[in-house]
């Protein structure tokens, strides 16, 4: 606000479908988690929702994401598996850092009948961050063709990202905006919507990655809970008092749109 911004504190949430599943995430947010809240989770420990055909595991190590997306791609019996490289181009400490946040793996290994989200947005061809599907068909020759929860078939082409400075490319990579999706780790799940989760949160070492993963699911319904210590109920204490602060400094902001003409 000092710079000229006024700040506006968004209260509605998208995502999340029921108030439960809100008033929980608020509550971890604020650093107060009642037992009310915490009953709600227990209530959710091992409990699967036959609304949802299949779900997406998170995990808050990698080992464990690895582990199990690849011990389901060998338990798949059909054609070899086809592997895709990531190109890159450009200044290579630029290259390795989009690397490092691309959420597609630099070898996207795939096999027909391969459980897979894409990572990236793609409006035109029909899908977004955190759409499921199948894959129905891959071959080193053509793109491969997945087969969505929804029965919508998706012929997924190459996605690029880059770093533009003035106009001009940095550094760019290539690939797949796929990855494996029997699991992933709480941090690639980030920007995520997903209907249905199973999330490991036992091994939590880092204040905010709980939050994180309870907030990827719509509705309390579809979450299942394998594990969870008091550390996923934590997020920084830097972040809640910024919170508090916004939140303060959005109500001032209120107050002030309320004195001014209608007109202005």
């Amino acid at each position: 606000r000092d710079a000229g911004f006024t700040i506006c504190y968004l209260s509605e949430q998208f995502r999340q479908q029921d108030d439960v599943a809100i008033s929980i995430l608020n509550e971890i947010r604020g650093g107060v988690v009642s037992e009310n809240t915490r009953e709600h989770l227990r209530s959710r420990h091992n409990v699967r929702s036959p609304k949802f055909a299949t779900s997406t595991k998170l995990f808050t190590h990698n080992a464990d994401v690895d582990t199990l997306n690849d011990t389901e791609l060998e338990r798949i019996e059909s054609d070899e598996i086809v592997t895709y490289t990531m190109e890159s181009r450009g200044k290579e400490a630029i290259a390795t850092a989009l690397k490092k946040s691309c959420l597609a793996p630099e070898s996207l290994r795939l096999k027909v009948g391969a459980r897979v989200m894409c990572v990236k947005n793609n409006f035109e061809a029909g899908y977004v961050n955190g759409t499921l599907g199948v894959v129905e068909s891959c071959d080193e020759m053509s793109d491969p063709v997945i087969r969505t929860a929804t029965g919508k078939r998706i012929v997924v082409p190459r996605a690029s990202w880059k770093i533009e400075e003035d106009g001009k490319v940095k550094a760019e990579i290539l690939q797949y905006p796929l990855r494996l999706a029997w699991a992933i780790t709480v941090h690639k799940s980030q920007g995520m919507s997903l209907d249905a989760v199973e999330v490991d949160l036992s091994k939590s070492f880092e204040p905010g990655m709980g939050y994180v993963a309870l907030s990827r699911v719509r509705s309390l319904e579809g979450l299942t809970i394998l594990g969870i210590n008091e550390n996923a109920l934590r997020v920084h204490d830097e972040v809640r008092e910024l919170d508090v602060t916004f939140q303060q400094v959005s109500a001032e902001a209120r107050e002030e749109l309320k004195k001014m003409d209608k007109k202005d």
